[in-house]
């Protein structure tokens, strides 16, 4: 299910001309992040990850009859303020912040992510959804429907309840922090003068992370 809201990006091109869009996954490790990015890229679901790793994914699909370039960052670990987590949040245009029906303190920790994420950009107009992953575990959960509602009007963003096990609804998220992307690309925004800027930093993120995950081997 879904709410409608606005928001807004910084536009670049990816080498194949496609409009890419750097989204970064942000929730508690365990809520079903990377499996989401597993599933929605290559339509499997992971047997194991390790809540702690991050990593970084690409894919190219088309939304709206409309190519879109996905450059995607799964960021680990809990709602806290780091210098890598501020790196993210200042070089990423759109974010999925994801709890787990069934952990209400991973509910919780999203409840804070959009105050970090205006701690390092200085606005609320930030394209982004909220997901309630795992419902297919309908049986243990702890979070409502009506809570993530709640919490998305509250973030005036786009909300779905996902199942990564399932692969239900896991298009749709990403597709809607896409649309929500493309809401404010054509209208004025003082983002779009630190494009290059944005696009640096990105790079250096993703140097950072093929750097960690190396040393890590």
């Amino acid at each position: 299910m879904e709410v409608e809201n606005e928001a807004s990006c910084s536009p670049s091109r990816a080498s194949g001309g496609s409009r890419e869009y750097k989204v970064v996954m942000l929730g508690a490790g365990g809520v079903g992040k990377s499996a989401m990015t597993m599933q929605f890229i290559s339509h499997q679901f992971p047997d194991y990850h390790d809540p702690t790793i991050e990593d970084a994914y690409k894919t190219q699909v088309r939304i709206d009859n409309e190519p879109a370039y996905l450059d995607i960052l799964d960021t680990a670990g809990q709602a806290e303020f780091t210098a890598m987590r501020e790196q993210y949040m200042r070089g990423g245009e759109g974010f999925i912040i994801c709890y787990s029906v069934t952990d209400r303190q991973s509910f919780q920790e999203a409840a804070k992510f959009k105050e970090l994420i205006f701690q390092v950009r200085h606005t609320y107009e930030i394209p982004l959804v909220l997901v309630g992953n795992k419902i297919d575990l309908e049986q243990i959960r702890q979070v409502s429907t009506e809570e993530g509602l709640s919490l998305a009007r509250e973030y005036n963003c786009a909300f779905f309840e996902t199942s990564a096990a399932l692969r239900f609804c896991i298009d749709d998220a990403f597709h809607g922090l896409v649309r929500e992307i493309r809401k404010k690309e054509s209208m004025p925004s003082l983002m779009e003068k630190k494009l290059k800027r944005k696009d640096s930093l990105w790079k250096k993120l993703k140097g950072s992370l093929k750097k960690k995950k190396e040393n890590m081997t």
